[in-house]
């Protein structure tokens, strides 16, 4: 059984931001992360970037995910501006490389984009249940996948 029949991953995302709320954040304050993403040619993600609200109209850039390399970025998961988070580092790198195993966003011909706010105290759990799940399937499949 595939994740995707049960979840999405716009979903996974918005699951994974909330449990690294506070790197995200810094130190958990009330705040806004917006996820902006690309797509590939065939249909999947190619790009994500996660951007943290600093003040009112002000982005800051705290992380990018890219699935192939180029002459600017390198593949995977790259941290700016003072931002780490580990957890969102290991969601990424499960989640990415086997994203057909979830309901992909449909591609409209634009990037698209997720607004998380401030996650409540029940949003946080369900989040953290989905991501632990998620995560427990993916390296099920990591495990099975031939070497």
């Amino acid at each position: 059984m595939s994740v995707s029949e049960c979840q999405s991953l716009e979903r996974l995302l918005e699951s994974a931001v909330v449990v690294s709320w506070a790197d995200l954040v810094h130190g958990g304050q009330a705040g806004l992360i917006h996820i902006e993403y690309g797509f590939a040619v065939d249909g999947t993600l190619d790009c994500l970037k996660f951007s943290s609200s600093i003040s009112r109209g002000h982005w800051l850039l705290a992380v990018e995910y890219w699935t192939s390399p180029s002459t600017s970025h390198s593949d995977g998961v790259c941290f700016h501006n003072g931002y780490e988070s580990q957890v969102l580092k290991q969601i990424l790198d499960l989640a990415m490389p086997r994203q057909t195993e979830f309901l992909l966003p449909v591609d409209f011909g634009r990037p698209g984009l997720l607004q998380i706010a401030t996650p409540t105290q029940q949003g946080s759990v369900a989040a953290s249940a989905l991501v632990s799940e998620t995560l427990h399937h993916l390296r099920s499949l990591a495990e099975l996948a031939p070497a």
